[in-house]
């Protein structure tokens, strides 16, 4: 029995695998284009780009995984029935319930690593992250603006730099274009400096000149000043991001915060583990199937639970954080009856059904 064990724990753990490694793929892919726009907007530095994929894709851990651990133990359970291994463990005694304890030697080590990327490594990776990009915005140079090419900033402006010192402070040739309200406003400077002031960045533009007008207009209605010194406020790389966000809060800190946001980003965090324990315990029932059966049924009716199931935590968070849900209540009118439903289906599993008896 121990040997039966280690051979039914070696198909989880290899399907599992399989289907997470898939679901990284596709979801680098989408984390690549998002941090590509970014980079494009002028919003992200070049040089960060290997580091935003990895901590991205750590904080998107507590959504791949359970969905692999359901997809992995499906294929599993669907391929001892399709070549009829699991109609002989039936036949020596070894039924459905028997693969709890090869089945939990997977899931429990799954279900840990979602709960410290849940709790712990996806708030901290997200904070690293951004704490990163904005590190790197206090440098004109890594904040997108490189010589001798034209950047989009985050106004919707352009800007244009010949040279710049190696720390990014002290520019050479600038200009800048910005266009609003069908007005156009350019700048040009011969030399520049990039300095703080409260947490602004600052760019002053010695001996230049500065044209503003409408963007179809004759050349009556353009106004050309020529100016010594003009400081100008740039754009934020990311005005979206507070330091105060409840996404960037530690678990403790939550613990202690009782504003609705809070606790749904808390309720949110807990929801993943939970999530994935109920969606494993429904992998097996889900699974079964006669020999030689396709089992591309099977695959598409658990990814459609984990779809539906996703969808209302996530519109629960929504309806928490907006004061609509009662915190007390939080996600439990979900979860609770989902893990109730998974071990009920687990332990009828194989079962026969009771006919009653005729008078």
């Amino acid at each position: 029995m121990p040997k039966l064990d280690r051979y039914l724990s070696a198909e989880f753990a290899r399907a599992v695998l399989a289907a997470l490694v898939v679901l990284a793929m596709v979801s680098l892919g989408g984390v690549f284009a998002d941090v590509i726009a970014e980079m494009a907007r002028g919003k992200l530095p070049p040089s960060l780009l290997l580091s935003q994929l990895g901590l991205r894709l750590l904080g998107h851990l507590p959504m791949i995984l359970p969905l692999a651990l359901l997809l992995g133990v499906s294929l599993a359970v669907g391929r001892l029935y399709r070549d009829s291994e699991m109609f002989v463990l039936t036949a020596i005694g070894v039924g459905p319930q028997r693969l709890l304890r090869p089945l939990l030697w997977v899931v429990v080590p799954v279900l840990v690593v979602i709960a410290l990327c849940s709790l712990w490594l996806g708030p901290m990776s997200i904070r690293l992250a951004r704490s990163m990009v904005a590190e790197a915005n206090r440098n004109l140079l890594v904040a997108g603006l490189e010589p001798g090419r034209f950047t989009a900033l985050a106004n919707g402006g352009v800007a244009y730099v010949g040279q710049m010192s190696a720390d990014g402070t002290r520019l050479q040739r600038v200009f800048l274009f910005h266009e609003r309200n069908d007005r156009i406003d350019v700048a040009t400077a011969q030399n520049g400096e990039l300095s703080h002031d409260h947490g602004e960045r600052l760019l002053t533009l010695l001996d230049g000149f500065r044209v503003e007008g409408p963007a179809a207009g004759t050349a009556l209605d353009y106004r050309l000043m020529r100016y010594r010194r003009n400081e100008l406020v740039l754009p934020p790389a990311d005005a979206g991001s507070r330091s105060d966000a409840p996404e960037l809060q530690p678990t403790s800190a939550l613990l202690r915060d009782p504003s609705p946001p809070a606790r749904a980003e808390l309720h949110w965090r807990l929801a993943s583990p939970l999530l994935a324990l109920a969606l494993a315990l429904l992998a097996v029932p889900m699974a079964r199937s006669l020999p030689r059966q396709s089992r591309h049924g099977a695959i598409l009716l658990a990814f459609l639970v984990y779809l539906v199931n996703l969808m209302l935590i996530i519109l629960g968070t929504r309806w928490m954080a907006e004061g609509r849900l009662p915190t007390a209540l939080g996600l439990w009118w979900l979860l609770l009856p989902l893990l109730a439903v998974a071990v009920w289906r687990y332990v009828r599993d194989g079962q026969l059904p009771r006919r009653r008896g005729r008078r």
